[in-house]
C-alpha cells in the first residue's frame, strides 16, 4: 500500500494517488482533500460502467464535496480504468459482466473498497463515512454499504435488480440500515424502471428516499446532482 505524488489543484484541491494490493492485483485510487487541511468526513465515490476514478463527474463530485470541508475517495473498479483490459459499451452486457468478474466479482469488490478504506484510515483516522454512487456505482455501493459498518449514509441509484451482480443485490439490500436516497431515472433505457424499483423496495433501511426524475440512464438533473451533496453535507455524521 502507498501513496503516489500529490498534486494541487485551481480550486484548493490536494490530490494524492495511492495503490493497494488486494488478492494479487493492484487496485489504483484516488484521495481528495481540501489545501487547508480541514477534512472531519469522508465519502466514497463509485464511478459508472465504462468510465474510471478520474472521470469528469466523479472529479466534479470531489470537488463539490472538498468546498464543504468532505474528503473524497475513488478507486478503479473490476475491470475499469488502469485495470481494464479491454474497451466496452454499457449496452455490451457480455463484456461488463467480463469486466465485473475479472476483479472477483462482489467478494472481491468488496475486499479492494475495504482495503482502501483501510488505507485511508490506517494514515488519517477514521471519520463518519459515506457512499455516492449511480449505476455501477451502486453495484458497488449496496453491497459496501450493507457489509461494512463505517459506512453511515448513502447515496445509491440508477441501479436495480440487474446486471452481472443482480443475486447479491437483491440478497444484500435488505442488510442496508442507514439513510439512503435513491435516484432513479424513469425513463432510463439501460436499467429497467421495474427492476430500480424492486431494488429501492428491498432496501432494509426505514429512512430512505426515491427521486425519480424523466430521461435517459444518464441523464440525471444537475439540481439531483447538487442536492446529493447537500444530503451528505447535511446528514453524514
Amino acid at each position: 500500500m502507498s501513496w503516489n505524488n500529490k498534486n494541487a489543484t485551481q480550486d484548493a484541491i490536494e490530490e494524492q494517488g495511492f495503490q493497494v494490493k488486494v488478492n494479487n492485483q493492484t487496485v489504483p485510487g484516488v484521495y481528495w482533500t481540501p489545501v487547508d487541511g480541514n477534512h472531519k468526513r469522508l465519502v466514497l465515490l463509485g464511478h459508472g460502467g465504462t468510465t474510471h476514478k478520474k472521470t469528469e463527474y466523479i472529479e466534479f463530485m470531489a470537488s463539490m464535496l472538498v468546498a464543504r470541508g468532505i474528503a473524497a475517495m475513488a478507486i478503479d473498479g473490476p475491470g475499469h480504468g488502469e485495470r481494464a483490459s479491454e474497451n466496452f459499451t454499457e449496452e455490451d452486457t457480455d463484456a461488463f459482466s467480463r469486466a465485473w468478474q475479472s476483479g472477483g466479482g462482489t467478494d472481491g469488490m468488496l475486499a479492494d473498497w475495504r482495503a482502501a478504506l483501510d488505507f485511508i484510515e490506517g494514515e488519517e483516522g477514521p471519520r463518519p463515512t459515506g457512499w455516492w454512487g449511480l449505476s455501477m456505482g451502486t453495484m458497488m455501493g449496496l453491497p459496501v454499504t450493507a457489509t461494512d459498518d463505517r459506512i453511515s449514509i448513502a447515496l445509491l441509484g440508477l441501479m436495480g435488480t440487474w446486471g452481472p451482480n443482480k443475486e447479491d443485490l437483491a440478497r444484500l439490500a435488505p442488510e442496508v440500515t442507514c439513510p439512503v436516497r435513491f435516484l432513479v431515472q424513469w425513463d432510463d433505457e439501460i436499467v429497467p424502471r421495474d427492476a430500480c424499483l424492486e431494488l429501492y423496495g428491498a432496501l432494509g433501511t426505514g429512512k430512505k428516499t426515491l427521486h425519480a426524475n424523466p430521461g435517459k440512464h444518464a441523464a440525471v438533473p444537475r439540481f439531483e446532482v447538487q442536492g446529493s451533496v447537500d444530503y451528505l453535507d447535511r446528514y453524514l455524521g
